[in-house]
């Protein structure tokens, strides 16, 4: 069983950045192998992938936030970030770290693990 606690979230004005974290807890083996991502999912709108990173470190992201949105992993911290530059009041959302998934693919990429959320706020 894997945990993932998100941290970092908060408000900011429109072209400002944030750097979100996501501990992972449990199985860090897992860690070390799974693919990971961050969804988010904004007030009267379904969740949505953002970001994902594979086993090789290889990150793909949605159009939309591409250039603006890096995703990364710190292995020996069993840490996964997303570091949020050139903010707009678009991506005001509860943003949410997800483990075991298969990038881009179906509804939820059908990750097994999700942590609880952290809220981004941009004005």
């Amino acid at each position: 069983h894997v945990q993932l606690v998100e941290s970092g979230g908060g408000s900011v004005q429109a072209g400002g950045s944030l750097r979100l974290s996501c501990v992972a807890s449990g199985s860090s083996k897992n860690f070390d192998r799974y693919c990971m991502g961050w969804f988010r999912q904004s007030q009267g709108e379904e969740r949505e992938g953002v970001a994902a990173i594979d086993s090789a470190e290889v990150a793909t992201y949605a159009d939309a936030v591409k250039g603006r949105l890096t995703i990364s992993k710190d292995t020996s911290k069993n840490t996964l970030y997303l570091q949020m530059n050139s903010l707009e009041p678009e991506d005001t959302a509860i943003y949410y770290c997800a483990a075991d998934c298969r990038p881009w693919y179906g509804n939820d990429w059908g990750a097994k693990y999700w942590g609880q959320g952290t809220q981004v706020t941009v004005s």
